[in-house]
């Protein structure tokens, strides 16, 4: 976990763990990621046509 929390989000789990503003950066950045990967998915299923 902690080799993919620094090489994804460029933090320590240690530091996600104790440092709340660390947490929500990469709590806000976790959620457009989603956002992006969401809207993208949706427009390559709405591009496919069976």
């Amino acid at each position: 976990m902690e080799k993919a929390m620094l090489s994804a989000h460029g933090v320590c789990y240690e530091d996600y763990k104790r440092k709340l503003n660390v947490r929500m950066e990469v709590e806000k950045r976790r959620e457009l990621d989603y956002l992006i990967s969401k809207r993208l998915s949706a427009d390559i299923d709405g591009r496919i046509h069976f």
